[in-house]
């Protein structure tokens, strides 16, 4: 029988050093010994990367990354606040007019609204209050005529993501913005998979604007 030598014991200690290590790091697959046959599989994961997948073979991600891009190039989607507050003043009233003028005119599509805050004060509350942005913009697309199971007030990113890197009362970070997120499963175009027939629809709400300012220009 082959006599263990002083460096076969140190390769053991460096490999169960290593075990103790996975083990409590939190590392799936040595954490799964002990625990029911096919429990590693079930990480919480795997249906968010099947929808993935099946969103990136049916072209219904790449289709809303073009509808959202489509978004920001022809309406404002950013509406800023004052220090402290949530409250929409009339410059994001206005903004938040032609949002929902353009959203009213693909109902087949659902969006987010993420709220922001400065950095002065503290993370908690900063998050609170870029929820509360959130959810004032919400309200207001609601009034104008967006039914709310299309609109999402997700999580604030408070402080953690500022447009401009201040430590100061930045106005350009106490921000909402929204964005296309997706679109609505029931809905029958969506359905027959005409993303391509959603993403490249017209959108007349600016010349219908036009037209009544100037008698001239036709409907």
């Amino acid at each position: 029988m082959a006599k263990c030598t002083s460096h076969t014991y140190a390769a053991l200690i460096v490999s169960s050093a290593a075990l103790l290590s996975a083990c409590s790091s939190g590392d799936p697959v040595y954490s799964s010994f002990g625990t029911e046959a096919g429990s590693l599989l079930n990480s919480g994961t795997f249906g968010n990367a099947t929808m993935n997948n099946t969103q990136i073979m049916s072209g219904e991600k790449q289709y809303a990354y073009d509808l959202s891009a489509r978004f920001a190039n022809e309406v404002l989607t950013t509406v800023n606040f004052a220090f402290g507050s949530a409250q929409l003043d009339a410059g994001a009233h206005d903004t938040l007019r032609e949002q929902a003028a353009w959203i009213r005119q693909f109902p087949e599509v659902r969006f987010r609204v993420y709220g922001h805050a400065d950095a002065v004060g503290g993370n908690a509350s900063n998050k609170s209050l870029g929820l509360q942005r959130a959810y004032a913009v919400v309200n207001f697309l609601a009034a104008n005529g967006i039914g709310k199971s299309r609109l999402e007030a997700v999580s604030s990113f408070g402080e953690e993501q500022p447009l401009i890197v201040s430590e100061g009362r930045e106005r350009r970070n106490r921000r909402t913005v929204t964005e296309v997120s997706g679109f609505v499963g029931g809905h029958p175009t969506v359905m027959d998979g005409q993303y391509a027939q959603i993403v490249y629809r017209e959108y007349v709400a600016s010349g219908t604007a036009i037209s009544a300012v100037n008698p001239r220009v036709p409907n």
